[in-house]
């Protein structure tokens, strides 16, 4: 069993940067897509952005696309989420998760991290 944890969440004002990181335990990471969700208070977990095995595609969520990056190292068994200009209604927790196909929907993330917050304060 993949594990893995998210890291680099904090409070940031708005219009700030923050970069998430997160470690994947295994030797197969380059073999999976991987993924960052984000679940706010009251509001189901949704899509952030996806990365292919090799790093070669990406697709973002079209509130993020633009501001945020997502890339991965597989030397390091690392995904990141770079995010900029953050909004107040970016906060939420972030989950990275690695998933069974090419996807955007939560259903296809076998294995999720514990999270991270991420506060924007307005």
């Amino acid at each position: 069993q993949v594990q893995l944890v998210e890291s680099g969440g904090g409070l940031v004002q708005a219009g700030g940067s923050l970069r998430l990181s997160c470690a994947a335990s295994g030797r197969t990471f380059s073999s999976y897509t991987m993924g960052w969700f984000r679940q706010a208070p009251g509001k189901e977990r949704e899509f952030v952005a996806v990365i292919s095995g090799s790093g070669g595609s990406t697709y973002y969520a079209g509130s993020v696309k633009g501001r945020f990056t997502i890339s991965r190292d597989n030397a390091k068994n690392t995904v990141y989420l770079q995010m900029n200009s953050l909004k107040h209604e970016d906060t939420a927790v972030y989950y990275c998760a690695r998933g069974v196909q090419w996807s955007t929907y939560v259903a296809d993330f076998g294995s999720w991290g514990q999270g991270t917050q991420v506060t924007v304060s307005s």
